[in-house]
């Protein structure tokens, strides 16, 4: 009875295995390719170069043929940095096709300087069509290699393109509706999302911004500016736009970080740029780009340690050594300041020029004197609340209350 339950019950080894099968079809390479796909993976000079030949007189190589992985001869020699296999393959004619782009992605130098210096014979046959079709491209049509080369970061890339004069489009804004805009919204909205996105990838380059920019700090400031705004708008990429927001922000506190002196580091935070409207009333040492900083509420630029340094030094001019001094020093020396400082506002007052009169306009002494203003202020508001509730009804209804000495004192204060 077993026997025949287990006769019945029995499955087929297969029975719960999921068929596999190739759904998309690839084009069969032929011996010759194969071994001429291989050649060019070994960097064999000679094999390459006798298959190129064979094909000239027997047509029996696609050249441009590619392998289960898509990629062409020109591409295999790119990622191996074989030059020389590359070279080879350009003077026979091989399609280019995505070669360079394929070459900055992988960050090729090289490669990258002979596909720009190569030039077609004339009368040489185009790309096919089907290479240069952009569904067959592994990049969409709006990167350029000038973008793409910003996105890897690399700094010799990048300055072979800019010698090249090459140029990144101006992004719009983003509630921009030229028509341009309206209709790439309008065909594909992603695309038209992602393109102003990889744009801005590519302006946020610390390289690109370094090469390019005249200024790149302030170049850095504005650019994360914007970026920060974007975020705010863009809701769907707005982790990228706050990405590349800090970017520029660290970028610009790691070129405070260059500063060998303090002299350079003075020289960096107070260079004006000619655009910016100058107040009078300042001096060319303002701290321009610190204050410029603070407007772009880059904090990390502020709280950089050459920066707080330098404002330590400018905050304690005059007391060299003031915050390695035993703490009964200072309070004495804030302690006898304090107590001088009507004298010291009397002489800023007769002459702001004198020796005097500049040290007292010096950061520290006039945040102690007017410390002590204020403080004597207050002490003489509550010796006079203390009058007011001492005296009486009388004195009161006929005013003498404010005959006392501290009434006046008080008085002088807030009129002076």
């Amino acid at each position: 009875m077993a026997q025949l339950y287990y006769n019945k019950v029995s499955y087929s080894p297969y029975r719960d295995r999921i068929p596999l099968q190739i759904v998309r079809a690839e084009v069969e390479l032929s011996a010759e390719e194969r071994a001429y796909l291989t050649a060019v993976e070994k960097g064999d000079y000679a094999g390459v170069k006798h298959a190129l030949r064979e094909a000239e007189v027997y047509y029996n190589i696609d050249v441009n043929c590619l392998d289960p992985l898509g990629r062409s001869a020109l591409l295999i020699a790119i990622e191996n940095e074989n030059l020389e296999v590359m070279e080879l393959l350009l003077d026979h004619g091989v399609a280019t096709g995505d070669a360079l782009l394929y070459a900055i992605r992988k960050e090729v130098v090289g490669a990258v300087e002979l596909l720009l210096s190569h030039r077609r014979p004339s009368g040489e046959k185009q790309v096919p069509s089907l290479m240069m079709d952009g569904q067959f491209s592994e990049f969409t049509p709006d990167i350029t290699p000038v973008i793409l080369a910003a996105h890897t970061n690399n700094y010799e890339i990048i300055k072979l393109l800019v010698q090249r004069k090459v140029t990144i489009p101006r992004p719009h804004q983003i509630r921009c509706d030229c028509v341009e805009c309206v209709s790439s919204s309008e065909v594909d909205s992603l695309r038209h999302s992602r393109s102003r996105l990889n744009i801005y990838k590519a302006l946020a380059s610390p390289s690109l911004i370094a090469l390019s920019s005249e200024d790149p700090i302030l170049t850095a400031f504005r650019l994360g500016w914007e970026l920060k705004e974007l975020s705010k708008v863009e809701n769907e990429f707005r982790q990228e736009y706050e990405e590349l927001s800090q970017q520029c922000k660290l970028f610009a506190k790691d070129l405070l970080d260059q500063a060998r002196s303090s002299r350079e580091l003075e020289t960096i935070l107070n260079h004006r740029d000619d655009s910016e409207e100058m107040d009078p009333r300042e001096t060319s040492h303002d701290l321009a780009k610190l204050k410029l900083a603070i407007k772009y509420q880059h904090k990390e630029f502020v709280a950089q340690p050459n920066c707080q340094q330098l404002l330590a030094t400018l905050w304690y001019d005059g007391f060299p050594g003031w915050r390695r001094r035993h703490w009964a020093v200072k309070l004495v020396t804030c302690f006898i300041i304090g107590l001088l400082f009507p004298v010291f506002s009397l002489i800023y007052l007769l002459a702001p020029k004198s020796a005097l009169g500049l040290f007292v306009k010096k950061p520290f002494i006039k945040f102690i004197c007017h410390t002590a203003s204020y403080l004597t202020f207050l002490f003489l508001l509550l010796l006079a609340s203390q009058h007011i509730f001492t005296c009486s009804v009388d004195d009161f209804y006929h005013g003498n209350w404010m005959s006392s000495h501290v009434q006046w004192r008080i008085f002088t204060m807030v009129t002076g």
